[in-house]
């Protein structure tokens, strides 16, 4: 999951992206905002609008760029070195795609950090396709770069879940030999992630008596793309999570459950709100959790130095019929329905919430302060050190004996 810095948000660049019919747009909703009185007001909230509707944009729009963001810097035979940065300095298991992402290797424990911080020295665990070599790579917090076939060697079917815009691929990994069984789990990845975010939950899940579904959703690289071609928060994505569950159902699911990551958490937490479909779950687990928008992006905002009336501006736009267009959202976003802490009593679920303290990118407040009003659905697991939806990375022993644990107690 990736969402790199908004650079730039002054309102000469903000507002130079505004122009011709979208600037005349920009300064109508200034004055029907209230935003301005006479020349120099309208400039000022034009300016204002014009930097409010370039972030909600960064925060709503796919990042179709993958561009390589470490550096390999040797190969030593059972190890390797790497540039140093924030990712590859923290301990655990993670994967490195090389060569545009046609190949993929495995790194494990760090061997050695130089005294001065440039490089750190990984253990190589595997190289999985192409070649690794010197030269530019792209971090995978996934660890994993494969379907399950291929990269857990077990059974997966190749399948497509019919949705409301169309076929999404999924697979579907059996929960033992003689078939999938009643117990079916739907793996909800993050917002710009892959489908093998998921995959560390399915070997746990597996020995629980769980069958695995993992589908795209739409906006996914490859995959039909919403209305407006934008990221809803989980508010129009939901649908592709109903319609995961209902093929689940058609193909013997008698109890489901739930499992998302990041803003597959919040995609969640909207289905089980929204769907009648949400009779069938049994169970939930959220991994590093968007628990509440409106929290993190004023995490982002302070992030990117953007100024509290902007960013209150930006979130005001998202959810206005007069700001949608400026936003480019096909319907208004309602972000205050995405707070799961003030609708904490509308929670139906037991939930399994597995968070990091040291979550950079999700702050981990929200996580706590839902846990702490429903202490009768959520089972509290926070780790440490580990970045955001790498708890797995970190202490994958840990990780996969809670959901385990949780997963076995759910589906009896």
């Amino acid at each position: 999951m990736t969402w790199r810095r908004c650079s730039g948000l002054t309102v000469a660049t903000a507002a130079a992206m505004a122009d011709g019919a979208a600037r005349r747009r920009l300064a109508q909703a200034a004055v029907g905002a209230g935003l301005a009185v006479g020349t120099s007001a309208v400039a000022g909230g034009l300016g204002s609008l014009a930097g409010a509707a370039y972030f909600a944009r960064k925060v709503l729009t796919p990042d179709r760029r993958r561009p390589d963001d470490v550096e390999v810097r040797d190969v030593q035979g059972a190890a390797v070195v790497l540039s140093a940065t924030e990712e590859t300095v923290v301990p655990g298991r993670y994967g490195l795609w090389l060569d545009g992402g046609a190949g993929h290797a495995r790194v494990g424990e760090i061997l050695d950090t130089d005294p001065v911080g440039e490089v750190v020295t990984r253990k190589l665990l595997g190289v999985d396709a192409g070649v690794l070599a010197a030269g530019p790579a792209r971090w995978n917090a996934y660890f994993w770069g494969a379907p399950p076939d291929v990269a857990l060697g077990l059974e997966t079917r190749h399948i497509a879940v019919r949705a409301e815009l169309g076929h999404l691929p999924a697979w579907v990994v059996p929960a033992h030999d003689r078939g999938v069984g009643d117990l079916w789990a739907v793996l909800v990845h993050g917002r710009g992630a892959r489908r093998e975010e998921t995959l560390r939950a399915i070997r746990p899940l597996r020995a629980a008596g769980w069958t695995s579904l993992v589908p795209n959703y739409r906006n996914d690289p490859g995959v039909v793309a919403g209305p407006d071609g934008r990221y809803n928060l989980g508010l129009s994505e939901w649908r592709d999570v109903e319609a995961a569950v209902r093929y689940a159902v058609r193909h013997g699911a008698r109890k489901v459950m739930i499992a998302g990551w990041s803003m597959g958490g919040a995609i969640t937490l909207q289905f089980l709100d929204r769907s009648p479909m949400a009779r069938m779950v049994r169970g939930v687990v959220l991994d590093g959790p968007v628990i509440d928008w409106g929290d993190v992006l004023t995490h982002h905002g302070r992030l990117n130095h953007v100024p509290g009336p902007v960013l209150g501006l930006s979130r005001a736009m998202m959810g206005r019929t007069w700001g949608k267009r400026l936003v480019g959202v096909h319907d208004v976003l309602d972000v205050a329905r995405t707070d799961w802490v003030s609708r904490a009593e509308e929670l139906r679920h037991r939930v399994l919430l597995i968070h990091s303290a040291d979550d950079e990118f999700v702050p981990v407040g929200p996580s706590r302060a839902l846990a702490h009003r429903r202490p009768d659905l959520v089972d509290y697991e926070e780790f440490t050190v580990a970045r955001h939806c790498k708890e797995w990375n970190v202490d994958p022993d840990r990780w996969e004996r809670v959901v385990t644990e949780f997963a076995t107690e759910v589906s009896a």
